[in-house]
């Protein structure tokens, strides 16, 4: 199939032959992706948990959500980056691995989740004042967010146990 052979052309390219061959690239791109998914998973856990009304409930949603969001776009394009490195370097392996697999779905699936409550419940985010409990179809959405990325983040831990 056209794409395990574009998989192994983006294998045996010279950055990610270097990463998967040398003794210390792998390990510190890993460790910044771990970082930076820390960092995503972190702040977006901090509005999710608004949301459901379990914390910060003396701060705006709105002011909080704007107050993380900077962070949160970062991180992810460092993840992203970083995690595309760790991909090319055995872009063979883990194409058919499971929980990559898995992974890569629940990632399109919190991206989804976000898009749905930026157009609908979210529109509404600085009507959720201190003190306010949001209406049912932001705390779905921060429930739904909640579990996606602690599901992302076991799948991707389960990717290192599960390669052949």
């Amino acid at each position: 199939m056209w794409f395990e052979d574009f998989f192994q052309w983006l294998q045996d390219l010279d950055i990610p032959t270097r990463i998967r061959e040398g003794e210390s690239l792998f390990p510190w791109i890993e460790s910044i992706h771990v970082l930076a998914i820390a960092l995503v998973v972190g702040t977006i856990m901090m509005v999710d948990l608004r949301l459901l009304g379990l914390a910060s409930m003396d701060r705006p949603v709105g002011r909080l959500a704007r107050g993380v969001l900077v962070c949160t776009w970062i991180a992810f394009a460092f993840a992203a980056l970083t995690g595309g490195l760790l991909f090319a370097a055995n872009a063979v392996t883990y194409a058919g691995n499971f929980f990559f697999r898995g992974k890569m779905v629940l990632l399109a699936l919190a991206g989804l989740n976000m898009g749905c409550f930026h157009l609908g419940a979210g529109r509404a985010i600085d009507n959720w004042g201190a003190g306010v409990t949001p209406p049912p179809g932001a705390r779905i959405a921060g429930g739904l967010s909640l579990t996606l990325w602690i599901l992302v983040i076991c799948f991707g831990r389960w990717i290192g146990f599960t390669l052949k």
